[in-house]
């Protein structure tokens, strides 16, 4: 999505970052209202370099996304909140003069462990202060994680596999004689294919349907009440095989993409010091 022209009320406004594993996202809030999200590529070398430079949140935004709709030059540079599961370019992006990264302990969650991803802190925070405690995340991304916490807020703890994407090129590139197939909706995908492509389109997406299914129905045998949320840009394709096959899981599901910025704004809005309320 592109950024909209800019908003009536400008106060309050801050930038989210969330640089994933293969892609930033972004998103646009006004106060707490997200009044738009969006999706790029990771920025080359020379446009990381040249914000330090930017003077106005337009500057800011043509850098970002260059073929975006502009906003007035006369608004300040506005906050920049990044989440990163990509060390590396995590540094490069503190080059911006008004930015802050949300980091692990700054997540109210409870029983945490060091290494856990600011991202599935985040969305499990977001998805769990939007529809309550206990919540299961699904976040089908580059990597397909489960992560949970129960009705105290408490870490249950969760699990992560090699999402649709990874799976596939794994076995295009590591093997010798197996094609890359290519991630797509496969309307009848036969279980028990007759070539190559559709036994690896099989392996891969039933295996993880049946992952899925047997998690979800784990987690509602701890917490019968439980809640489940669903992201990522495997969800659409992901869901829509659910619905056909276990029609009752994919109708129980929260989808949200957005549930990383959500928890993002929740940071924000309980931060009485930092100054964007």
């Amino acid at each position: 999505m592109k950024p909209h022209k800019h908003p009536e009320h400008t106060d309050n406004i801050w930038l989210a970052l969330e640089i994933g594993n293969s892609r930033l996202h972004w998103a646009l809030f006004v106060g707490e209202t997200l009044y738009s999200a969006w999706d790029t590529d990771h920025l080359p070398e020379s446009v990381m370099q040249q914000l330090a430079e930017c003077q106005t949140l337009n500057d800011l935004l043509e850098k970002i996304f260059p073929q975006g709709e502009s906003l007035t030059n006369t608004l300040s540079l506005c906050p920049l909140l990044v989440a990163s599961v990509v060390p590396s370019q995590t540094a490069i992006w503190q080059t911006y003069p008004n930015t802050r990264v949300i980091t692990l302990n700054q997540v109210p969650l409870k029983g945490v462990y060091p290494t856990l991803g600011i991202d599935r802190a985040l969305a499990l925070w977001g998805a769990g202060k939007m529809w309550g405690f206990p919540m299961l995340v699904i976040d089908t991304g580059t990597a397909l994680t489960f992560t949970a916490a129960d009705a105290n807020e408490c870490l249950v703890g969760g699990a992560i596999l090699p999402g649709l994407g990874l799976q596939f090129a794994t076995l295009g590139q590591q093997t010798g004689q197996l094609p890359v197939v290519e991630m797509q909706n496969f309307p009848s995908l036969p279980r028990f294919a007759l070539n190559t492509t559709e036994a690896i389109q099989s392996g891969v997406v039933y295996t993880i349907l049946a992952g899925i299914k047997d998690f979800i129905e784990a987690w509602l045998q701890l917490f019968p009440n439980g809640k489940i949320a669903i992201k990522g840009g495997d969800r659409t394709l992901l869901l829509n095989y659910l619905q056909a096959l276990h029609p009752e899981i994919a109708d129980s599901l929260i989808v949200e993409a957005n549930l990383i910025f959500w928890g993002m704004r929740e940071i924000v809005m309980g931060d009485s010091t930092d100054g964007i309320k």
